[in-house]
């Protein structure tokens, strides 16, 4: 969903985006008063990740990166909690670490998709690093602008079974149509009982004078944020999705009283209607 324009080695495309919120996780994980926990997420942020966090500077970014994460793993563990959810789909999934870092029921196979030579570099990394996945994890190259449902069929998925979905600053990059497309394609490959955790930014934010530094950056390095809605109370429904959890980051962060919170996009949890 994004370029790269590295002067070390050659990157694919998303890992100027997959590279910086590594860095976040990172950083994150080493606060005493951390939200989470990501032992890899230092090493999986080279070679640029911790400059692209200076450069993103603004916009409240650290803040809501934990605060996302820390909402979407609650949100995975309280789906899985309820033992009816057998697959898992990290959409987008970058460096993204959840396969290896939570704790999951046995029997749940976890997919990750994106962008195949990000995968490819993904796994040489954890590979030298010696991690070992908590789940069955299966790695899904795809191209998410075309018609990726079938490469995920053919690693396992099985679209007669509730899944869980989640899709982590995905839209940010998306047009209003194709985030539209996305929550329609993913309902429609939904069972009855699947879910689908994702975020949402506010329109307010791309919006505001206090944002467009940063945002500007991320335009200018071919990574701008697209699409936001200020009542996804009313887009979600529209694309085939019942909201059943609604949280704005600007609240206090999951576990923690009101020091750590943020001013930024929307998270949100959705049921399918026929769920």
């Amino acid at each position: 969903m994004t370029t790269t324009r590295e002067e070390t080695a050659p990157m694919p495309a998303v890992s100027y985006t997959a590279q910086w919120m590594a860095a976040a996780r990172a950083l994150e994980t080493e606060r005493d008063d951390a939200l989470y926990r990501d032992p890899l997420a230092r090493a999986l942020a080279e070679p640029d990740g911790f400059r692209l966090i200076d450069r993103y500077q603004g916009g409240g970014l650290l803040p809501f990166i934990s605060i996302r994460t820390r909402y979407l793993d609650d949100a995975i563990g309280a789906v899985l909690g309820e033992g009816k959810v057998e697959q898992v789909v990290l959409i987008a999934a970058g460096m993204d670490t959840r396969a290896f870092r939570l704790d999951w029921p046995a029997g749940v196979g976890v997919y990750e998709v994106d962008h195949g030579p990000l995968i490819a570099e993904k796994r040489r990394r954890l590979d030298a690093l010696g991690a070992v996945p908590r789940a069955d994890r299966r790695e899904v190259p795809a191209d998410l602008t075309g018609a990726w449902l079938p490469d995920l069929e053919r690693a396992g998925f099985d679209r007669t079974k509730p899944t869980l979905w989640v899709a982590e600053a995905l839209t940010f990059f998306l047009t209003e149509a194709q985030a539209g497309e996305l929550l329609e394609l993913l309902a429609s490959a939904s069972a009855p009982g699947s879910t689908l955790a994702f975020d949402i930014l506010g329109r307010a934010l791309l919006r505001s004078p206090f944002s467009k530094p940063f945002l500007d950056t991320l335009a200018a390095d071919g990574t701008p944020w697209i699409f936001g809605s200020d009542e996804p109370e009313v887009f979600v429904p529209a694309h085939g999705w019942t909201i059943t959890d609604l949280k704005e980051p600007g609240e206090p962060a999951p576990g923690r009283g009101a020091g750590r919170t943020s001013c930024s996009p929307v998270a949100g949890a959705g049921r399918t209607v026929s769920g």
